[in-house]
This record gives structure tokens, C-alpha cells and sequence, in this order.
């Protein structure tokens, strides 16, 4: 994935990455809220040696001394030969090793110093016991590693130039640390599940994709608007919407895919059922009719007709009828609205759609319509659900393949291309409906109409009703 992906990503699924921060933060706060506070006391000692007469290389070579045995000693602080004996005395709960734990001991570099560092969840036990061991260290060196000579004096001498006090905060748990890294930590997993959620998600979501999986063609891509929702016949009932805009590009593309045909039977299909073919095969059959040519629409889907639903028209007869040799083509055809629009819908369904479209009748119906037509568009069923399209498709001059933003797989877009190839279908263009009215498919189809403002009419307005209904022999 590229860079522009991951922020994709991160704006798709802001809000599961925020709960996610928030969750990590409040997790930050209660491990802040039941850690115990530890404190840590500090004491320091000096550590010098007789110097013999103090002349110059005596005391080079006490201090090249001290600074040997002070890595001895730092070692030796945190020996149970010092440690049992500091917690006899203030009769802690516990061992030499688990005090070891809580006492750091460090020597800076080049230097007979050595710090004594001491945690403990009570500020002044911490102190005390920081005192001790240095009071028993003290002890140890004059007694055992240093003894005193017969003078009564010591080679090495021990200083306290720190006394360990008692400390005023804690160093642990530092609330601001604990909280920036729940926080970050809750951003990490929130944004992982969503990359991870990305990877495993198969559906189609933007063009570039469909175009990553086939080289056919997106001719259209129809914007997601609330006003098909309300009435399937955008194109006429708002018809300065983007919608409606992206259908009438739709129209000029798929005129100039044809430019060179005589055939213009064109079959719309998908993969699955509502991915809007049927909504795309009324809205483009009617922007054609719109530029002037005489069209007809033709509900090919025997098994789930809308048609009658969407455009308020009879739906009882229709192809059925006309492929059983129950009615004539003529009797059936509807005009629809001011322009020459035409609807052939499916009638009553049959119990062998499958057959009834495969038949020779289909074909002379389908070559009728084109003699009379100047476009003839087929609703057909969706590819994957039966193979009533397929068959259709033999007569035409292609399919119009219908794929639905966030919804189609890719894996059902591949399986539909290979059976149609494997058929010797052809398929002259994808159709990306639903895109989302932002992003880069928003501005590569255009952003709406220029200059003009968007306005919704009432579905059941005076001017949405269809016309008188004429059958096609009348006009």
C-alpha cells in the first residue's frame, strides 16, 4: 500500500482508532492508579586512602589505589555479608536477595565515589535502610576488607558525604509517562486492527481497484445520493444532482464505446442481487432518451421485476407474455414520461425464466426491439445468482457490468469476468456505483453540476408522475 492508503485507512476507521486511544489511556490511568508508589532514598560515600608521608606520589598512588577498590566495593554492598545484618537490625520481612533488588550501587567514572540508592514503597523506610548499609559498609570495610593496623587507624577511610533523606514524591509510577503511553499504545493496536481489518477486507472500495483487477473499461461511476434512496428515478425527479450528472456521463461514454456498432442492445448485470443494475438500467435508458434517441428498457430479471414498483406503471403483462406467444410485442410496450422512453417490463414470473430467455422467441423479441430502437437496454439477473444474463448476452453488443462500492468482492468480480470470458461474453464497461461523494473517484467523475444548487422534490409531486401510458404501435 502507498502512504495515501495508510491515511486512508486512518480516516475510514477514525473512530475505532479514537475508542481505541481512549481505552489505552484509560488503561495507562488505572495501572497509574493501582501501581504502588515506590521512593527511592540516596545516600553517597567517599572513599580515600592514607597517603603514607603526603608527598606527591604517595597521594597518586592512594588515589589510583582507592579508585581500584572501589569497584571491589560496590560489589559488596549488596552482599549479604552488609545486607543480613541491616535487616536484623530493623527486622525487615524479607531476604538479603530481595533487598539486593531494591539497592542500586554505581561508581561514577573515574572517580572513589559510590552511590547508594534504595527503593521501597515507604519514603522513610527507604531512607533508613539507605542509612544503614551505608552505616554497615562503613563497618565491614574497618573490620574485614580494610582492618586497622596496630596504630589503630585504617588504610582506606570511608565519608559520608551524603546523608539519605527522607524523598518527598515517588519515582514510580510517573502519571504523564504511564498516560502518553497507554494513549500511544491504544493508537498502535486501534490503527493495527484497522490495517489488519483493510488487508482481510475483499471488497471492491474505489476505482483504482476495479482497475487492478480487469482491463476493462470504467465507464461511469454513480455517486452515492440520498434522492435514489427516495425515488430510483433520479435522472427525472432531481435531475441536477450529482447523480444524475454521473448518469448523463455515463450516457456520452457509453455512446462513444459504441460509436463505431450497429448493434445497441446492451444487457446491464452484476455480480449479486442490490448492486443497483436495475436502478442503472432505468436511469441510463432514460438520460438517452433524454438526448433525443428513442429507447427502450426491457426487464429482463423475470425472477425479481421492479420495474412496475419503481416507475408506477402495470406490471402484469409484459415479456413473459410476449415470449409464451400470449400477447403481441406491441401490446405490451409502455411509454413512459415526455421523451420517447419505452418500458418493456417482465410480467408474471414464470416458473422456467432460464428457458423463456434462452428461447428463440427471446432472440426475435431482442432483434425486434433493435430494428425499432435506437438503444435497447436489458435489465438482466445477477451473474452469480443464476445464468439467465449470460444468455441474454448472445444477442447483444455487450454488458455493462454493475459493481457496488464496498459491497461487490473482488473475488466475485474475477469469478463474474472469467465466466463471461469463458462464455465468449463480452463485457464493454464497468459501471462503479455507490462511490462516496469525496476522494479521488469524486473528483476524476466530477463533483456535481456547475453552478447549479441541488434540490430534492417530492417524490409524489405533480411533476414526477408519469404520463399517460401509450403503447409503442400508438406512436
Amino acid at each position: 500500500m502507498e502512504l495515501r492508503d495508510y491515511a486512508v485507512i486512518l480516516r475510514k476507521n477514525w473512530v475505532l482508532v479514537l475508542i481505541s486511544s481512549i481505552l489505552g489511556l484509560a488503561l495507562g490511568a488505572g495501572i497509574t492508579f493501582l501501581m504502588t508508589p515506590k521512593y527511592e532514598a540516596h545516600t553517597q560515600i567517599f572513599v580515600s586512602t592514607r597517603a603514607g608521608d603526603g608527598s606527591t606520589g604517595d597521594l597518586a598512588q592512594g588515589a589510583d589505589y582507592s579508585r581500584q577498590v572501589v569497584n571491589s566495593y560496590v560489589t559488596v554492598l549488596t552482599t549479604s555479608v552488609v545486607l543480613i545484618p541491616v535487616i536484623e537490625k530493623l527486622q525487615l520481612d524479607t531476604t538479603s536477595e530481595e533487598l539486593a533488588k531494591d539497592v542500586k550501587v554505581s561508581s561514577p567514572a573515574d572517580s572513589t565515589l559510590i552511590d547508594i540508592r534504595v527503593q521501597d514503597p515507604s519514603a522513610e523506610q527507604s531512607a533508613v535502610i539507605a542509612f544503614e548499609i551505608g552505616e554497615r559498609f562503613k563497618e565491614v570495610v574497618r573490620t574485614e576488607l580494610a582492618p586497622e593496623t596496630r596504630d589503630g587507624t585504617s588504610p582506606v577511610t570511608l565519608t559520608s558525604t551524603q546523608r539519605a533523606l527522607v524523598p518527598e514524591d515517588p519515582i514510580s509510577p510517573v502519571p504523564v509517562l504511564n498516560l502518553l503511553l497507554g494513549l500511544l499504545a491504544g493508537f498502535v493496536v486501534g490503527y493495527t486492527i484497522a490495517v489488519i481489518r483493510k488487508a482481510m477486507d475483499n471488497r471492491v472500495h474505489s476505482v483504482k481497484e476495479i482497475e487492478e483487477i480487469t482491463n476493462i473499461p470504467v465507464i461511469g461511476g454513480i455517486y452515492k445520493d440520498q434522492s435514489i434512496e427516495e425515488d430510483a428515478l433520479v435522472v427525472s425527479t432531481n435531475p441536477q444532482s450529482s447523480s444524475s450528472e454521473s448518469y448523463r456521463t455515463l450516457r456520452t461514454n457509453l455512446q462513444f464505446l459504441n460509436v463505431d456498432s450497429e448493434n445497441s442492445v446492451f444487457v446491464v448485470s452484476s455480480a449479486n442481487a442490490g448492486e443497483g443494475k436495475s436502478t442503472t438500467s432505468l436511469n441510463l435508458a432514460l438520460t438517452l432518451a433524454q438526448s433525443g434517441a428513442k429507447v427502450v428498457v426491457v426487464e429482463g430479471d423475470l425472477r425479481r421485476p421492479v420495474f412496475a414498483e419503481y416507475l408506477g406503471i402495470e406490471g402484469g403483462a409484459g415479456l413473459t407474455d410476449v415470449l409464451i406467444d400470449r400477447a403481441d410485442l406491441v401490446d405490451v410496450l409502455q411509454r413512459w414520461g415526455d421523451n420517447e422512453f419505452y418500458v418493456l417490463p417482465a410480467g408474471r414470473r414464470p416458473p422456467n425464466p432460464s428457458e423463456l430467455l434462452g428461447s428463440e422467441k427471446m432472440e426475435e423479441v431482442t432483434k425486434a426491439l433493435a430494428g425499432t430502437f435506437d438503444y435497447v437496454i436489458i435489465d438482466a439477473p445477477p451473474m452469480l445468482a443464476v445464468a439467465d444474463a449470460a444468455v441474454i448476452s448472445k444477442e447483444a453488443a455487450g454488458m455493462l457490468l454493475v459493481v457496488r462500492i464496498d459491497k461487490t468482492t473482488k473475488q466475485e468480480l474475477d469469478d463474474v469476468l472469467q465466466g463471461l470470458e469463458t462464455t465468449g461474453n463480452k463485457v464493454l464497461g464497468v459501471i462503479a456505483n455507490m462511490l462516496p461523494a469525496k476522494g479521488t473517484d469524486w473528483y476524476r467523475y466530477g463533483s456535481g453540476v456547475y453552478g447549479v444548487e441541488s434540490k430534492t422534490p417530492s417524490r409524489h409531486s405533480s411533476s414526477n408522475r408519469p404520463k399517460k401510458l401509450t403503447t409503442g404501435h400508438e406512436q
